[in-house]
């Protein structure tokens, strides 16, 4: 509510932002989509429309005027309807315009991109970034989950499953909108080496300029118009549009900042139980502090849908990824309750994690709170329903992590030191993707369906009807593993590794084993059939890079999605994650100049040839 104006008033003045904001969008669905597509082809990404960067002959520059940060409906999210029958029949999978899908993309965390501010964000890095992807015949940006990052760095483990993290907001737009100067940027500390994050260091700073791009946001603001704050229309119909989210985030962390950032579990009690009365008074004691956590959601939600139309008038998608489940220490957890196991005492009564396997010889102990899976079936997986309609208004295609475990999960006793105390249980099934698709239509998931897989598990995937993934580093094991290319079906996304992998590079020189070497060598052609010892010592690492990434771009998956680091050639610096390793992780970032023309001509020829381009 703006200051100084009656309840009443207020009300009118938010039906007005919300009859503005909706009024985007007409009430037929087929209108909508006529509305949306014209909206985005009008817009052109400009300077006064995108409210991001406006490309010229000095490069990007920032916008001053922001539109209405807006998630857009499912509608206009990407509609892939794959034949059923595909896995037995291998037919051709062509989407709703009839023509065969085969395609290649990159995965480049939004972190990794090169900038002065020591991480990544939706700068003119970004937009550059972009550009690139279009001039190598890329249609798919896939990026890690857009989430805060929570323990151990990991945007797995945040605190909130809608949350975007303010690290990615651009500090230079920041400045360009007169919210912060280049002396204030120029006094913080970003990190020592500019190709790896240093979380540590970041949190003091990132936060700190933030909250004086804040302090600066309200002092434009206060006074206009008789008020003693007038915030911007955009920023209500926001609040407003999020605010079943928004709302409970903000006052979560504002509790966290005045609880010196512990657990929520370790609050006082009625904090922790969610007194109405304690939270209402709390609330009005920290209306600062709440507009704060608003704020820069708000920044954050305007400048990646710049970003994202940037890249879909490329014909770029976006791959977004969502975590299967929610962090332990977050709003999702602190309001939740139903939702999740919980034990007499309204704790969690066992978290989640994953036996031992390839990664790791005592599993992964997560920690994460488990679904209560009874009662979401109750709500008909209303809050699932929410969640994927918001992270389709973020992202074109969606991969969803640990997909195995909507089949059957590892449930790990709260109080055990090791995922090996836990027990398989199972999981919602095809109700709730059918639940989804009742509520959101034909879903662009990508499932991620890597670890021990049980019949069951590979049935789920076939019914869903959703793409799996093939990981060429688990090929060479030995027999006719299922990674291996000749195996592949089409509906399906080949990548050379996943974020939990080391770099092509590093995995020859460093992570297969001797077997797994001689198995790739003969497999690619680069030795005979049984390569000695000799042999295998004469193959260069470049030449086995780049024949796995062949094999990748040659095989039938429709969707290829190559690693940027693996495109670089890049060794164990460029290893995202290391799972089971705390420390350490997420941290690479590229050079700058790593998008280079030449590069990009390179990649757009290697998938020509395999007719992804």
């Amino acid at each position: 509510m703006r200051s100084n104006e009656s309840p009443g008033g207020a009300f009118k003045r938010r039906a007005v932002c919300v009859s503005r904001w909706r009024g985007l969008a007409p009430t037929s669905s087929a209108g909508r989509d006529k509305r949306e597509i014209k909206n985005l082809d009008s817009a052109e990404h400009s300077q006064s429309e995108s409210g991001g960067y406006l490309k010229s002959k000095k490069g990007y520059t920032p916008s001053l005027k922001i539109s209405i940060p807006r998630f857009l409906p499912v509608e206009n999210s990407l509609r892939i309807c794959y034949d059923k029958k595909q896995r037995y029949s291998h037919k051709n999978v062509k989407n709703e315009e009839g023509n065969s899908m085969r395609e290649s993309g990159i995965l480049m965390p939004v972190s990794s991109l090169p900038g002065p501010y020591g991480i990544g964000c939706f700068g003119k890095e970004a937009f550059k970034f972009v550009d690139f992807l279009a001039q190598a015949g890329q249609k798919i940006w896939q990026i890690l989950p857009l989430s805060p990052t929570g323990y151990g760095d990991s945007p797995y483990q945040s605190c909130s499953a809608f949350a975007g993290n303010p690290y990615f907001i651009d500090l230079d737009a920041l400045k360009e909108e007169g919210l912060l100067t280049a002396a204030q940027l120029k006094a913080e500390k970003w990190g020592t080496d500019p190709k790896e994050v240093d979380y540590g260091t970041l949190y003091v700073s990132r936060f700190k300029v933030l909250r004086t791009a804040y302090a600066a946001w309200r002092k434009q603001c206060a006074g206009l118009h008789g008020c003693s704050y007038y915030f911007p229309d955009d920023y209500y119909a926001f609040t407003l549009a999020n605010e079943e989210w928004l709302d409970d985030y903000a006052l979560y962390m504002a509790l966290k900042v005045a609880n010196g950032m512990k657990n929520w579990v370790e609050w006082d009690k009625p904090y922790r139980l969610r007194d109405k009365k304690a939270l209402a008074a709390f609330a009005a004691e920290n209306e600062k502090e709440i507009g704060f956590w608003k704020f820069v959601q708000y920044k954050f939600a305007a400048q990646w849908q710049a970003v994202k139309a940037y890249a879909n008038k490329k014909d770029v998608q976006i791959l977004g990824d969502i975590p299967i489940y929610v962090s332990a220490d977050s709003v999702d957890a602190w309001v939740g309750g139903a939702l999740f196991e919980l034990d007499a005492d309204g704790g969690f009564a066992r978290v989640a994690g994953c036996p031992p396997d390839y990664f790791s010889a005592d599993g992964q102990l997560w920690g994460n709170p488990l679904y209560n899976w009874a009662y979401h079936k109750k709500t008909g997986y209303a809050w699932w329903v929410r969640r994927v309609r918001h992270a389709l208004g973020i992202y074109d295609l969606l991969r969803i992590d640990h997909f195995r475990g909507f089949d059957t999960y590892w449930a790990i006793p709260a109080d055990s030191t090791t995922a090996r105390t836990g027990k398989w249980e199972n999981g919602p099934g095809m109700e709730l993707f059918d639940a989804l698709e009742a509520a959101l239509g034909k879903l662009p998931i990508i499932a991620e369906d890597l670890g021990e897989l049980f019949p069951s598990v590979r049935k789920l995937l076939a019914d869903s009807t959703f793409p799996g993934m093939k990981v060429l580093q688990f090929a060479f094991s030995g027999g006719d593993n299922e990674y291996l290319p000749h195996n592949y079906i089409k509906n399906s996304v080949v990548y050379p590794g996943t974020h939990d992998n080391t770099t092509l590079t590093d995995w020859w020189e460093n992570g297969a084993s001797e077997k797994e070497k001689a198995a790739a060598a003969a497999y690619l052609h680069l030795t005979g059939v049984k390569p000695t010892a000799k042999e295998l010592a004469a193959i260069r690492t470049d030449d086995v890079r780049i024949a796995l990434l062949r094999a990748a771009l040659g095989s039938v998956a429709d969707r290829a999605i190559i690693p940027m680091y693996d495109w670089l050639g890049l060794g164990a610096e460029a290893h995202l994650n290391t799972p089971g390793k705390l420390g350490g992780n997420w941290a690479w970032r590229a050079a700058d100049g790593f998008a280079a023309k030449a590069l990009a001509k390179t990649i757009h020829d290697e998938c020509s040839v395999y007719c992804r381009v």
